[in-house]
């Protein structure tokens, strides 16, 4: 199975509860990965907002699953 079957067409902006939803880490473990350059960096959206591109997340995603394989 290839990485890009796990990919979404839909391209958003993904906000903290979804990127936890998605993930299943809480904000403390999703922070200390992007601090280790192990998880995809936040976008800057205003002055107290981030966000996450999807394409990235789903990347990210679809690379631990196929580390497991």
């Amino acid at each position: 199975m290839s990485i890009e079957h796990f990919t979404t067409t839909e391209r958003r902006i993904l906000r903290r509860p979804d990127v936890e939803a998605k993930t299943g880490f809480k904000r403390a473990h999703i922070y200390n990965l992007m601090k280790e350059d192990k998880f995809p960096k936040a976008l800057r959206l205003g002055i107290r907002a981030v966000g996450w591109d999807s394409a990235e997340i789903d990347q990210w995603i679809a690379e631990r699953l196929h580390e497991r394989a």
